[in-house]
């Protein structure tokens, strides 16, 4: 069976990778999973409540686009958070995961051209579905650096405007996975600025947005409208997977301007998988609800004081603005993991698998992702673990 050449650029899953690098070697310890974002924290009680009264939705065929009650909670949410006013009825949709969502923007946004290649920017590092999206509409992925240098945040102003005249897309993680670095407003802003200049659509990944340290992280939406932007110049995506510890609920959602959303639905009439409709009432309920998603942020605020305490004194080594993931420095990601997991039973994420060299240099290789998910004693026990392995 023979695929389309342009997919023999795909990056390699990080987690297959991680499973051949050391399944063939016995764990050192007791092993902690810590490679994996996976929220451990618990969800409302209330959840499986509000899936089991509305049960007999599963008898139906859900709506596309998301119920009128659950498009109403996010643009309420949207409308506190940000300040933000969205048109439930044109501007919103839900997603059957915010992976979904990041993947189809593509699908539905990113035009052909007769032509040069178009180009989609990201991050380097990178969520692997952004270059997995432009290779399948035959754009060109373009792994823009987002090292300590940069703030960990990808400099795109400072890219050749040919490329940027031939762009169609960028991708933008804020808070930024795996580094947690946030995008200010005056970040947004000039991305937004730049996005007018050349003509080119911004894809804000804000999965993250409600796990932060200090000051809410702002939202692109929230810059957009501020500054006076083009409402389909900016497509936001986010996610209740983070923010109220039910990943596998898989629900989330896409904002942006009408003229955007009519593409976005086009896709999801024909191609979509949209979330049942008890999903989506308890989906609603999240929304609507800030005092579990306060709780969850206090659990993660006394998680990243724990690491600072631990790491105190380790350049490098402090804990992020916003998310969950430590990205630690180290001299060889993958040697680093494989050492770890021997010797101590911790597994860990090489940065050089979220990554992709460019130019002989890949900008994760140096690094490698911990995430702070588990119990909190756990996480505590493993830090230390790992801190006496590698930087003792």
């Amino acid at each position: 069976m023979r695929f389309p050449q342009r997919f023999s650029q795909l990056p390699e899953y990080a987690f297959p990778r991680l499973r051949s690098l050391l399944d063939a070697h016995a764990p050192g310890g007791d092993v902690l999973h810590m490679s994996i974002g996976e929220p451990k924290h618990p969800f409302p009680d209330w959840v499986t409540d509000e899936i089991a009264a509305n049960a007999d939705g599963f008898g139906r065929y859900p709506p596309n686009e998301g119920a009128p009650a659950l498009r109403e909670a996010i643009t309420g949410w949207v409308a506190r958070r940000y300040g933000v006013t969205l048109d439930p009825e044109t501007q919103v949709m839900a997603l059957n995961g915010t992976r979904e969502g990041l993947y189809n923007i593509a699908m539905a946004l990113c035009p052909e051209s007769a032509g040069a290649t178009p180009a989609v920017l990201m991050p380097n590092p990178f969520y692997q579905v952004y270059a997995v999206a432009a290779l399948s509409v035959g754009a060109e992925p373009v792994y823009v650096p987002a090292t300590a240098d940069t703030g960990f945040l990808p400099d795109y102003a400072a890219l050749p405007a040919a490329l940027l005249d031939r762009t169609e897309l960028v991708y933008l993680c804020s808070p930024a996975n795996p580094q947690g670095a946030i995008a200010d407003k005056s970040y947004w802003a000039g991305l937004i600025q730049l996005a007018e200049t050349h003509d080119f659509r911004i894809v804000a990944d804000e999965c993250y947005s409600e796990i932060y340290r200090d000051a809410p992280p702002p939202g692109a939406l929230e810059v957009a409208a501020e500054i006076g932007a083009d409402p389909d110049r900016v497509i936001a995506v986010h996610s209740l997977s983070k923010r109220s510890n039910v990943p596998g609920l898989r629900s989330g959602f896409v904002a942006t301007g009408a003229r955007n959303m009519a593409r976005i639905r086009q896709l999801r009439a024909f191609a979509g998988a949209p979330l049942p409709l008890p999903i989506q009432m308890a989906s609603a309920r999240l929304w609507a609800d800030e005092a579990h998603v306060a709780a969850n942020r206090a659990l993660y605020a006394r998680k990243f004081d724990i690491a600072d305490e631990i790491f105190t004194g380790v350049e490098g080594c402090a804990a992020p603005h916003g998310g969950f993931f430590l990205w630690l420095p180290v001299a060889d990601g993958e040697a680093a993991a494989l050492k770890l997991w021997r010797e101590t039973g911790i597994r860990v994420l090489p940065g050089a698998y979220l990554s992709r060299e460019v130019d002989g240099r890949n900008p994760g290789a140096g690094y490698i992702r911990v995430a702070l998910v588990a119990p909190e004693e756990e996480m505590q026990s493993g830090l230390v673990r790992l801190r006496d392995c590698l930087f003792a």
